[in-house]
């Protein structure tokens, strides 16, 4: 059931979000071991200018609510909540990974101690969000206008320049994103309640924009490979950066479309636990498809990837509700409480639903 207290296409667009980010690890993680290319590789090649420019963009589309907060209590919420999930799910991963399946202890440390200054694996999103969280707080508190921030953001990711530190070159890469669901919040939000009611238009809206999109990926130039692929004319850095936010905001057109469809809850679950997926879809994934290609039983490239895409959604998802029924190992999916610098407001702010803008909870 639909929690009252959250926005039904925020949440369907990030189940949306969080399977396309899945369906890119899974496609091109496939596509390296096999090298091959499979179908799925041409369905995320068609997401390349906005997969995971979408997903900062609709992190950011809240962050009004909460910006001018106490500090302690802002940190709290947009810094600490993300290091938590970061540094836990770092030392499973690499634990298991390294430490385990590998067994390399040596090796195990050095990535433990690498991870603190330089985002580790899939996790990097989550390291970005709480390095943005600190960025815009302190442009917030020196007063830095929008005209000045939104070009200089915009220069760096169209420049995407390649420094030493990971954290920086996506900090480069993403933070226009981010930055733009920030200020552009109240409009996409009167844009989706606004197609809401137009449903024809949204879905011709959508199709327009599909059918643009597609050729600019798909026009001469691009080339597919088993781990990534090479844009056509989208690969133009202004143009990138436009189709970037066209189609973050055509996915949030989607989720208020598709959130009106009762068949849909599923995604609309997914995507308020989206965070349950992404910290733990790597692990599933690399033993699924370790153990098909091993035994033989799923080697075509598209089928497997497809496979491996249905499993690595899944399988947290399993695990989410095994520790719901058990009632242990809630901290792997939950903030507890001792992990709160604003303890006052822990027990408010772990689990804390979704709050509606003003106009939308009138």
């Amino acid at each position: 059931m639909s929690n009252p207290n959250r926005m039904p296409w925020v949440d369907t667009a990030k189940g949306l979000s969080i399977i396309l980010v899945v369906m890119m690890y899974s496609a091109y993680n496939t596509g390296e071991y096999t090298g091959g290319v499979g179908f799925l590789h041409y369905v995320i090649g068609f997401a390349t200018p906005f997969r995971m420019p979408e997903f900062f963009l609709i992190s950011g589309l809240f962050l009004s609510q909460v910006i001018d907060r106490p500090w302690r209590r802002y940190v709290d919420r947009r810094v600490i909540h993300y290091l938590y999930f970061y540094v836990l799910w770092a030392l499973i991963s690499i634990g298991l990974k390294i430490g385990l399946f590998s067994r390399d202890p040596a090796g195990m440390l050095h990535d433990l101690a690498m991870a603190v200054v330089q985002p580790y694996g899939v996790l990097w999103f989550i390291y970005m969000l709480a390095v943005f969280g600190i960025v815009i707080r302190v442009l917030r508190e020196f007063r830095v206008p929008h005209w000045v921030v939104i070009p200089i953001a915009a220069a760096l990711q169209m420049w995407a320049p390649k420094p030493d530190s990971y954290a920086l070159e996506q900090l480069a890469a993403y933070f226009v994103f981010f930055y733009l669901g920030f200020v552009l919040a109240p409009l996409i939000f009167r844009l989706v309640a606004w197609t809401q009611d137009r449903p024809a238009l949204a879905v011709a809206g959508l199709l327009a924009w599909a059918l643009v999109n597609g050729l600019l990926v798909y026009s001469p130039g691009y080339a597919m490979q088993p781990v990534g692929m090479q844009m056509g004319l989208a690969a133009w850095p202004p143009l990138h950066l436009t189709l970037a936010v066209a189609g973050g905001v055509a996915l949030c057109v989607a989720g208020g479309f598709l959130s009106k469809f009762a068949s849909m809850e599923w995604l609309r679950w997914l995507g308020e636990h989206s965070l349950v997926v992404y910290v733990a879809f790597t692990i599933p994934m690399s033993i699924f498809r370790g153990v098909m290609l091993a035994s033989g039983l799923l080697t075509d490239t598209g089928m497997l990837s497809l496979a491996v895409l249905l499993v690595s959604v899944v399988s947290p998802v399993v695990l989410y509700f095994i520790v719901k029924r058990i009632g242990f190992g809630t901290f792997l999916f939950e903030r507890p409480a001792w992990a709160h610098v604003d303890q006052p407001n822990a027990a408010k702010a772990t689990s804390k639903p979704m709050p509606r803008p003003a106009r939308e909870a009138a």
